[in-house]
């Protein structure tokens, strides 16, 4: 009995030994299989990513070439000695001795075109130094290009066009004074043009890692190919040139170690009898592993927030002292990951977790919950305030990391567990501690207190209630006006959202910085816009200023919205003005600048809003275009406080004259303000003196009352 059990025991183990080999030999072919797939999808991906590069960067090669000619071109026709000598008798030398005889040399272009001002005539047309007939060179093709660059003001009119010896690039402008004065007769145009030589493409290919690049008349199998395309769009010629192909070239170099591999593979599955006892062995220890690897954070050591809540289930019902959580944020780690990069970032991370888990005898336990953010557990006696201070007290001194000096701030959320509070909650309430301690200013600790609860209800509550004001119109448009600083005739108006409510009224500093955060910025917006120009509209002659948020005019639909609107109520756009702050330039120039310059091409203005508070610059100014500048009200109210402040105000007030903007100052309480602003060359006033802001029925019985 006991040998059929051994014989039993042993085929059980045989047929495992069997089965065991039979599913490493099937998983070592489908491994193989995947790899033999990765290997060659890596191979054609590879050699698809450079293929796309290498046109991507002949497309930059022709880009590149265009803007050169096209530079060297408004370089000679935008040229007031140029506009002057081409309409005198002597043209056709001048331009022989400025533009046709360089062409004999010139290595930014082989020939020169003048034609006259009927666009037809030939003034003067060399090509390497010589006289030639460009209606036979180039075809008919010329002259449909003369015909669209001979307006003044026009950018210069780039084409490629084939000619009798191959294909050219020929760009054409008008000939014309530098500043225009005046309507100006037609023009002259020049057109310069350079062939598309070898030597051109050999500057092309090694400007550009284009090896073997070279003209073809139609594209040729095997090799890459970028199209040349003439005025009409149809294609002259094609840029090709052979494939590097990276990647069969990387393959070709491992596949001896490929084959090891698999011979190494095959011996592998030779060997899996006799390992298997050490193999499981193995697994064992990396199950006791992985078990580490779920409690703990990689990069720190530390536990990690599952570990942590793990660690705070087991302290429940136990005898010792209920523990207390503090959350930890390092103030100033993006910084340093964006100024020394992730590595010095991760090794700061080290040493800050070395440096809290020894912080103090109490401190039981460490987390790292990502990031930058870590979290300690307290059983202990000691005041919640010697831990706070123990802990801010590690970030007085700058870290020493790599010879860099590092400095890194941190704010604590702290959290007592107190009562039935579960691990979750206490994770929670410490968080909007934290939470609470950066945003009043980083670098202090808050302790959790029922009141942030009941703020953040009053916080979604209020949202609730902004989101519903909007939608029902209980957000009304005030408005103030905007006098004449010279007649004191009311010019404009500014429209301001007011929001009354039962209980009293809710200040926009209030309610329009909850409108940002919420999402609610842009209808929000959209109301106000809306609202107002439907009361401007009964008010023929005057402007119309509404104030728009950085967050709306980042927001690349904002400039589409705002057309949309004007067309839908026929309002037009050069009686609106939007009002921007500052911060707009920080917070997404480029976006800003889009918008702004889209929404100017239909006839609005920009005034900048609160300047003198912030940190515009005079680069700024220009670069923006603004149309009007808005002194901010602590500099109109430091007339009366600082003994300086007239000379600040017209010091600024004299900036924008220089730049050529308009000035308009804001919160005028008395005479005297208004007296020192309007000698100072401030054109427009505003404030309490002139007008509070007023519902839209009063500003219309107020301006009754200014036409009687």
């Amino acid at each position: 009995m006991s040998s059929n059990l051994a014989g039993r025991h042993v085929r059980t183990q045989a047929s495992s030994i069997i089965a065991t080999t039979i599913f490493f030999l099937v998983v070592a072919l489908v491994l193989t299989g995947l790899t033999a797939h990765v290997v060659a999808t890596m191979t054609r991906s590879a050699n698809k990513i450079d293929d796309a590069r290498a046109t991507r960067a002949a497309r930059a090669a022709i880009s590149a070439f265009v803007n050169r000619l096209s530079a060297t071109a408004t370089d000679n026709a935008v040229w007031d000695d140029a506009y002057k000598a081409i309409s005198s008798p002597d043209a056709v030398g001048w331009a022989y001795e400025n533009w046709g005889k360089t062409t004999a040399d010139y290595p930014l272009y082989d020939g020169a075109v003048v034609t006259g001002p009927d666009r037809s005539s030939i003034v003067s047309a060399y090509y390497k130094g010589k006289p030639f007939e460009p209606s036979a060179f180039f075809g008919e093709g010329f002259f449909q290009q003369i015909n669209k660059a001979a307006d003044a003001g026009q950018a210069p009119v780039v084409n490629f066009i084939r000619t009798e010896t191959g294909i050219a690039l020929i760009v054409s402008q008008a000939i014309q004074p530098f500043t225009a004065e005046g309507e100006l007769p037609k023009l002259s145009v020049l057109s310069l043009y350079k062939d598309l030589t070898s030597e051109v493409l050999d500057t092309f290919s090694d400007e550009h890692e284009l090896e073997g690049l070279r003209l073809a008349a139609v594209p040729e199998s095997g090799l890459l190919n970028t199209p040349i395309t003439d005025i009409g769009g149809g294609v002259i010629g094609h840029l090709v040139w052979p494939s590097k192909a990276p990647g069969t070239a990387v393959f070709h170099e491992v596949y001896p170690y490929v084959a090891a591999a698999v011979i190494i593979l095959a011996m592998f599955l030779g060997g899996v009898l006799l390992v298997g006892a050490a193999e499981a062995r193995r697994l064992r220890q990396l199950a006791q592993a992985a078990i580490f690897e779920a409690n703990h954070d990689s990069l720190s050591g530390l536990l990690n927030r599952h570990g942590l809540l793990a660690l705070l289930e087991e302290s429940e019902g136990t005898d010792v002292a209920p523990p207390r959580l503090y959350l930890v944020d390092l103030d100033g780690f993006k910084a340093v990951n964006d100024a020394w990069g992730h590595a010095v970032g991760d090794d700061l991370i080290r040493i800050v977790s070395n440096a809290l888990i020894a912080c103090h005898p109490e401190v039981v336990a460490a987390a790292r919950l990502g990031g930058d953010e870590f979290a300690l557990v307290q059983i202990g006696t000691a005041a919640r305030g010697e831990i706070e201070e123990t802990i801010l007290a590690l970030f007085t001194e700058p870290f020493k990391i790599e010879g860099r000096t590092i400095e890194v701030g941190a704010s604590i959320g702290v959290a007592a567990c107190d009562g039935d509070v579960t691990p979750l909650e206490l994770l929670r309430r410490a968080d909007m501690a934290l939470y609470r301690a950066k945003a009043n200013g980083r670098g202090r600790a808050i302790e959790y207190d029922p009141e942030l609860d009941r703020e953040r209800q009053r916080v979604a509550e209020m949202e609730a209630l902004l989101k519903s004001a909007i939608s029902t119109g209980a957000i009304e448009a005030f408005f103030q006006p905007l006098v004449s600083a010279a007649t004191g005739a009311i010019t404009g108006l500014e429209a301001l959202a007011r929001w009354r409510t039962p209980t009293g009224n809710i200040s926009p500093e209030i309610f329009i910085p909850l409108a940002e955060r919420c999402g609610l910025i842009d209808a929000l917006g959209v109301h106000m816009l809306k609202t107002s120009i439907g009361h401007a509209k009964n008010w023929p002659g005057l402007a119309l200023s509404v104030n728009v948020s950085p967050v709306q005019l980042c927001n690349p639909e904002f400039a589409a919205e705002v057309i949309s609107l004007l067309q839908e109520l026929d309002f037009d756009p050069k009686r609106l003005t939007l009002e921007i702050t500052e911060g707009v330039l920080m917070t997404n120039p480029e976006q800003a600048r889009r918008s702004i310059d889209h929404l100017k091409q239909v006839g609005i203005k920009f005034a900048l809003d609160d300047f003198g508070c912030g940190y515009a610059s005079i680069g700024a100014l220009r670069q923006f275009g603004f149309d009007r500048m808005k002194i901010d009200r602590s500099l109109v109210s430091a007339l009366d406080q600082a003994s300086n402040g007239a000379d600040v105000l017209r010091a600024t007030i004299s900036l924008a004259t220089a730049l050529q903007i308009p000035v308009t100052a804001e919160g005028i309480e008395n005479t005297r303000q208004a007296a020192i602003l309007r000698e100072a060359g401030c054109d427009q006033l505003q404030g309490y003196l002139i007008g509070k802001p007023m519902s839209a029925l009063d500003i219309s019985s107020k301006l009754q009352e200014h036409a009687a």
